[in-house]
């Protein structure tokens, strides 16, 4: 049992690093950069709040794990902009090894347990995976709508970008939402000042 407690501890522990990794999208207020921890809880705010919302059979506690487990891997891969020049190939080899190490932390059984959570997020394949997904790729379209632009700014995206890395997953996992969305992306980007 002391095994277990310190292996659990010391993922716990190694956790806390997710605090030190900035994401490229910012505050609501446009204070600041938002940090990958922050990005975690509140995206599992959006999808608790927003869980009535998910087709039917979507399990909410499903959502929830995944989504608490989701960007772990920034710890050792950093975080990686939607919108960004990436080589997706080295970026998802980052994610394994870094899944594979942090994972691997933890006591066997719940080390693998969590790795399969953080698969089937990844994968997308299944009702709550695509939920979850995304719940994710609606956060930071909020924040840009109320900070000015934010990150769009930044990488010079445009609605069909929207259309095609948020409105693609948002369609397939959460398409009342997306139908909600969609229009106030439109308006945004139709009354934003020429740069």
């Amino acid at each position: 049992m002391n095994d277990r407690l310190a292996a659990q501890v010391a993922f716990l522990n190694e956790a806390d690093r997710l605090k030190s990794v900035l994401r490229a999208s910012r505050l609501h207020d446009d204070s600041r950069f938002e940090n990958s921890a922050e990005h975690s809880w509140h995206v599992m705010l959006h999808a608790f709040v927003l869980a009535e919302h998910a087709p039917d059979g979507v399990s909410p506690t499903r959502v929830l794990q995944m989504l608490l487990l989701h960007d772990i891997v920034e710890i050792d891969a950093g975080d990686t902009p939607i919108h960004g020049d990436v080589d997706h190939a080295a970026q998802e080899a980052a994610e394994q090894a870094a899944a594979e190490r942090l994972f691997g932390l933890l006591p066997a059984d719940q080390g693998a347990a969590y790795r399969a959570l953080w698969d089937e997020f990844e994968t997308a394949e299944t009702p709550d995976a695509q939920f979850a997904k995304a719940i994710d790729r609606l956060t930071t379209p909020l924040a840009n709508m109320e900070n000015g632009g934010g990150s769009w700014t930044n990488y010079n995206v445009s609605l069909d970008d929207l259309d095609a890395r948020v409105g693609t997953p948002m369609q397939r996992g959460a398409p009342r939402i997306w139908a909600w969305l969609r229009p106030k992306l439109a308006q945004w980007f139709a009354q934003r000042p020429a740069d």
